[in-house]
């Protein structure tokens, strides 16, 4: 294992391996988790940094050879519990990494994981992703003026979840689908689509019974919601660096 770089925050490609850098400025310990798969109940390695080997400023960091895209990690983070301060460290708790560009959900238990203790078993991780893996095909900005623009805004899900929509069956509620409806919209004259949240959100933010369906409750900003994402569309880029 190397000392690491503070930037890029989140993880980072590298020759060896993975570098991992996330800021906090008032923890006084930071572990780094990794699990063997997403069902894993448990970590396979914990990896406690170094505050004077693996920290600069309020960021820590390290390198971990031989770690590809795909590997499943977490956080834990120790520092005071002062809520009156704002301070809320908990070591018992997994966090995710607020920079990754990829959720694991498939253990996920909300009510499991906010009781007291532990929720290793039950928590969000976070996922390696390969950035490179994307063709952006010289996608370039539109650049079309202000008062040219009508905006549509949809949910990615729910435009194209009806057989009514018109989309294949394999790719109704993806973001793949709603590429299939981009002519219908244009034929409308729409020229920009405002998407409702595309974050990994927690659905199971909801009263009893019921669901989250509009996303307003986001847990990682960088990450893309995987049940609106298809493994043949390279917007998710976890789904094919991990295939």
């Amino acid at each position: 294992m190397k000392e690491g770089r503070a930037y890029p925050l989140g993880p980072t490609l590298t020759d060896d391996g993975v570098n991992f850098s996330i800021f906090s400025a008032h923890a006084k310990a930071m572990h780094l988790l990794l699990f063997d798969s997403e069902d894993a109940s448990e970590a396979s390695r914990v990896i406690s940094l170094d505050p004077k080997l693996n920290r600069t400023g309020h960021y820590w960091h390290i390198e971990i050879p031989d770690i590809l895209p795909g590997q499943v990690y977490a956080y834990r983070a120790d520092g005071t519990y002062a809520p009156e301060y704002g301070y809320r460290f908990d070591p018992e708790k997994v966090l995710l990494d607020p920079y990754a560009k990829a959720v694991s959900v498939s253990r996920y238990s909300r009510a499991a994981a906010m009781k007291r203790g532990d929720n290793e078993g039950f928590s969000m991780r976070s996922v390696v992703a390969d950035l490179d893996r994307y063709d952006w095909a010289g996608d370039q900005p539109l650049r079309r003026e202000f008062r040219e623009t009508v905006i549509y805004e949809l949910h990615v899900g729910g435009f194209t979840r009806s057989s009514n929509s018109g989309v294949s069956k394999e790719k109704r509620g993806t973001y793949a689908g709603l590429v299939e409806k981009i002519p219908y919209l244009q034929e409308l004259g729409v020229t920009a689509i405002e998407l409702m949240p595309v974050c990994q959100f927690d659905w199971q933010d909801a009263p009893p019974g019921l669901e989250n369906y509009w996303g307003y409750s986001p847990v990682s900003f960088f990450a893309l919601l995987l049940a609106t994402a298809s493994a043949d569309h390279l917007c998710n880029a976890w789904m094919n660096s991990a295939t």
